[in-house]
């Protein structure tokens, strides 16, 4: 016990050195560009707090640290989640891997936001032409996990991007690559997890959208137009490191502790804490609780998680499925469900 209070101490010290060390980007919010990336779809760690980089498994992992996918039990599995995001929008998301033995676990994964239709405005018709657009944004990743030994993972994700707003598109590549140590300094149950996160090199618009018809005096020319130059735009990198425990109680009863430090290079650096409680690793019930004490109050909206899951196996099959509710200020609660399979 006294083992772990110690733990818990270094913890609360460690982290805010660190965030001095890497220092929050809020000053620049609002100028980096592809923000779906940062879109949580794993739904048991976004019931813990919006965190898993020390305690996610599985295809839980991908979104989290892509290093718990090695941790997978499963030969092969799919999983498929919807959220409610803000302002009706709905983020979809399924993943597939398949564990090769002697070379690791392969996955492919989709995520799609349905923003629904926007009316088209221009200059000179400020309340909409008649016509409508619908913005497609997709992200498509394939990751690559290996459990080097019984108690290190790696992980390394790489996405593509596209992004298509009417008549202008971008795309662009982001790499994720992370690290899961478990029985850490052989201490039972605690494990260390870092990952960095959408790394990878701007992205610019481009397109017929940005052709743009010239004012001339003399109307008897035919029409002219200029190309807008669009700006290029940085992804939104992330810095995460946590850590997890998971006491031995009995063999009905479980509990998962994690506490997560997160820098982000576009926005004020953040603190996750998650737990888990589990009864024959069949009912769970998750809550966690997610800050950035630099942040305007008006500017970070989040805080509040909670969820439930159960796990039933049928038939050889291993199914999951999870809820989780995220509460944000100003708009709707977020809701996301998920179903998962492992053969």
């Amino acid at each position: 016990m006294k083992k772990i209070i110690g733990l818990i101490f270094m913890l609360f010290i460690l982290l805010p050195g660190l965030d001095n060390a890497y220092a929050g980007g809020g000053n620049r919010t609002g100028t980096g560009g592809a923000n779906q990336l940062l879109i949580p779809v794993g739904v048991r760690g976004i019931a813990m707090g919006e965190q898993g980089v020390a305690t996610s498994s599985g295809l839980e992992a991908l979104f989290w640290n892509p290093a718990g996918v090695a941790k997978m039990n499963n030969s092969a599995a799919m999983t498929f989640s919807h959220m409610s995001y803000i302002a009706d929008i709905g983020v979809e998301y399924g993943a597939v891997a398949g564990s090769f033995e002697g070379f690791g676990v392969l996955s492919l994964s989709v995520k799609s936001l349905s923003i629904g239709d926007i009316p088209v405005t221009t200059t000179s018709q400020p309340d909409g032409d008649g016509t409508f657009f619908s913005p497609q944004i997709l992200t498509a990743g394939i990751s690559y996990s290996n459990q080097l030994t019984d108690r290190i993972a790696i992980g390394l994700t790489a996405n593509y991007i596209t992004e298509t707003l009417g008549d202008a598109s971008a795309s662009g590549v982001a790499f994720d690559v992370g690290v899961i140590y478990d029985n850490l300094a052989d201490f039972n149950g605690l494990s260390f997890g870092i990952v960095l996160k959408n790394i990878g090199p701007q992205m610019k618009y481009d397109g017929a959208a940005l052709f743009v018809q010239a004012d001339v005096d003399n109307y008897s020319r035919p029409p002219q137009y200029y190309k807008v130059d669009a700006a290029s735009y940085e992804l939104p990198s992330v810095f995460q490191i946590g850590f997890g425990y998971k006491p031995k109680i009995d063999e009905y009863n479980s509990l998962q502790t994690s506490i997560s430090f997160q820098n982000n290079n576009f926005s004020d650096d953040e603190y996750r804490l998650g737990l888990e409680y589990g009864y024959k690793e069949i009912f769970f019930v998750r809550g966690g609780y997610s800050l950035a004490p630099e942040a305007v109050q008006d500017d970070y909206i989040y805080g509040l998680t909670a969820g439930i899951g159960i796990n039933y196996e049928l038939n050889n099959l291993d199914l999951k499925v999870d809820y989780a509710y995220r509460d944000t200020r100003y708009f709707d609660g977020n809701h996301v469900v998920s179903l998962s399979v492992g053969f």
